[in-house]
C-alpha cells in the first residue's frame, strides 16, 4: 500500500502542471468531436428537408429515414442491415423452418449479389443454381446499385409465381437465364440415410430444428443397422449450408465431443467476449467421422467444421469454406422492425479466426463438373461400362466348395455393397470418396479387447 501512496504522491506535482497545460486543449477537443457530431447530424436534418420539399417526384419521409439507417448499417460489413417489420418477420420465420421464395443464400460482393448456397430441394436448387454464380438481373432488371436487402425484395413473390434470374458463372463465357416458379420453402433441417454400413446426415441449415433432427435421424439409422457396433463411422455433410443459428451450431458440435471448448466469441470489448464448451456424451460413441465442406458452407456450418478438425474427433474432407467468421446480434426497434448488427468475431478451439479465410480440409477432394449434354445426348461409354466376363460365367465351371452358404450370403453382401459404393461415386464422388475414408478407417481399428 504504501509504495501505491508513494507512487501516486509523485505523479501530483507533475500532474497538477500537466493538467494546467493540457486541461484547455483536451475539453475543447472533447467539446469539438460532440459540436461536430450535432453538426452532421444538422446537416442530415437539412439534406432530409431538402429531398422531402425539392425532389422531383414526392417521397415518403419513412422510406428515405429506413434507406438512411440501412446505408448507415451496410456501410459498416456485407451482413449488418436494417430489417424492416416484413423482413424482421420472414427472418423469424426462417429460423424456424418455413417460408416462401427460391431457397437460395445469397450476399453481396463488390456491388454484385453472389450465391452463397442454393438449398436442398428448393426450386433454386431444382433449377442448377450453384453456390458462387452472380445474379445479375432479375426478370430484365439490373441489381447493379441496388442494396442487398433490396435485391432480395425483388427476388421475393407469391407462391407459383414466375421468376427468370440472369446468372454470371465463373468457367461459363456468357451470362445465361434461369426461369424458376416460387415456391413455399419448407427445410428439413437434417436428412439421414445409411450408405453402406456408414451414416449420412446431410444438415441443410441451422435452425431451431437442426438439432432435434439431427438426434433423431442418427438414432434412427443407427437401429437400421443393428445397433452402433455395426455402424462404421458417420458423415456429416454441411456442404452449400449456409449457416444460421449459433446456438443450434454449439449443439451440433456437442453432440460429437466430450469436453473441450467448441467456439468462442470476441467482440469490440474484452469483457464481451463468450466462450462455449461442450458437455459429456457423444452420440456417435466415439465412431470415426468425416465432416464435408465446400465453398457454400458459411458461419454456423464453419463453426462445426473447425471444432471437430481442431480436437481431432472428425477428418474434414472437401474444398475450402466460405469464410464467414462473424457473428451477428439480432436487435429488435421500436416501429417492430430490427437492426442485424455484426457485434463479434468467433474463433475456432485452436484460437483461428477464418473470416474471410475458411476453414482449410484435411484432404482436397472436388467434386467433378459433369460434362453437360445436349437434348437427346447420352454419355460415351467407357471401358468400365462394357460387361466384364469372368471364371463364373464360364460354362462347366469348377465350383468353390470352400464356403458355406452363409459365407456365400455374406460375400454377395459385400458385393453388393461394393458396386452401390461405385455407383455413388458416379452420383456424388465427394460423398463416395468420405464413406471411403470411413470404411479404411473402421477396417483399420483395432479390435475391441475383452
Amino acid at each position: 500500500m504504501r509504495k501505491y501512496v508513494i507512487a501516486a504522491l509523485g505523479g501530483t506535482v507533475a500532474g497538477a502542471i500537466l493538467a494546467t497545460q493540457l486541461a484547455g486543449p483536451l475539453i475543447a477537443q472533447e467539446t469539438g468531436k460532440t459540436g461536430s457530431v450535432y453538426e452532421q447530424l444538422d446537416l442530415f436534418g437539412d439534406i432530409f428537408e431538402r429531398i422531402r420539399g425539392q425532389y422531383v417526384e414526392e417521397v415518403e419521409p419513412k422510406d428515405l429515414i429506413e434507406a438512411a439507417i440501412n446505408g448507415m448499417l451496410t456501410s459498416l460489413d456485407p451482413h449488418s442491415s436494417y430489417l424492416p417489420p416484413d423482413d424482421f418477420d420472414d427472418m423469424q420465420v426462417q429460423t424456424r423452418g418455413e417460408f416462401g421464395g427460391l431457397g437460395i443464400e445469397v450476399t453481396q460482393e463488390d456491388g454484385f449479389v453472389k450465391v452463397v448456397s442454393p438449398m436442398d430441394d428448393t426450386p433454386a436448387a431444382a433449377a442448377g443454381i450453384q453456390s458462387g454464380d452472380f445474379i445479375t438481373q432479375v426478370n430484365g432488371e439490373s441489381l447493379m446499385g441496388l442494396l442487398l436487402d433490396e435485391a432480395v425484395e425483388k427476388m421475393r413473390g407469391p407462391v407459383g409465381s414466375e421468376i427468370v434470374l440472369t446468372i454470371v458463372r465463373e468457367g461459363v463465357a456468357d451470362p445465361f437465364e434461369v426461369s424458376i416458379i416460387r415456391d413455399t420453402i419448407k427445410l428439413t433441417a437434417v436428412r439421414s440415410r445409411v450408405v453402406g454400413d456408414a451414416i449420412v446426415l446431410r444438415v441443410t441449415t441451422f435452425n431451431d430444428q437442426t438439432y432435434p433432427n439431427l438426434e433423431e435421424g442418427l438414432n434412427k439409422s443407427i437401429e437400421e443397422l443393428g445397433g452402433i457396433d455395426n455402424v462404421s463411422g458417420i458423415v456429416l455433410d454441411l456442404r452449400n449450408n449456409p449457416g444460421g443459428l449459433l446456438n443450434q451450431a454449439i449443439k451440433v458440435s456437442d453432440a460429437f465431443l466430450e469436453k473441450g471448448e467448441i467456439v468462442s466469441t470476441r467482440g469490440r470489448n474484452p469483457q464481451d467476449g463468450e466462450r462455449f464448451n461442450a458437455t459429456g456424451g457423444d452420440l456417435a460413441q466415439g465412431k470415426p467421422m468425416v465432416v464435408l465442406i465446400n465453398g457454400g458452407s458459411a458461419s454456423a456450418s464453419e463453426i462445426v467444421a473447425g471444432a471437430l478438425q481442431d480436437h481431432r474427433r472428425a477428418v474434414v474432407v472437401g474444398t475450402k469454406s466460405f469464410g464467414k467468421g462473424s457473428v451477428q446480434t439480432l436487435v429488435p426497434l421500436r416501429g417492430e422492425g430490427a437492426m442485424r448488427l455484426t457485434t463479434a468475431r468467433y474463433y475456432t478451439p485452436s484460437g483461428r479466426s477464418i473470416q474471410a479465410l475458411g476453414v482449410s480440409p484435411d484432404i482436397v477432394v472436388r467434386q467433378p463438373v459433369k460434362p453437360e449434354l445436349a437434348e437427346g445426348e447420352t454419355a460415351p461409354d467407357t471401358a468400365e461400362d462394357a460387361p466384364v466376363r469372368s471364371e463364373a460365367d464360364l460354362r462347366g465351371i469348377i465350383s468353390n466348395d470352400s464356403m458355406t452358404e452363409d459365407e456365400k450370403k455374406v460375400y454377395e453382401e459385400e458385393q453388393k455393397q461394393a458396386e452401390d459404393a461405385a455407383k455413388l461415386r458416379d452420383e456424388d464422388y465427394q460423398l463416395a470418396y468420405a464413406v471411403d475414408i470411413l470404411k479404411g478407417l473402421f477396417t483399420l481399428a483395432p479390435e475391441p479387447r475383452e
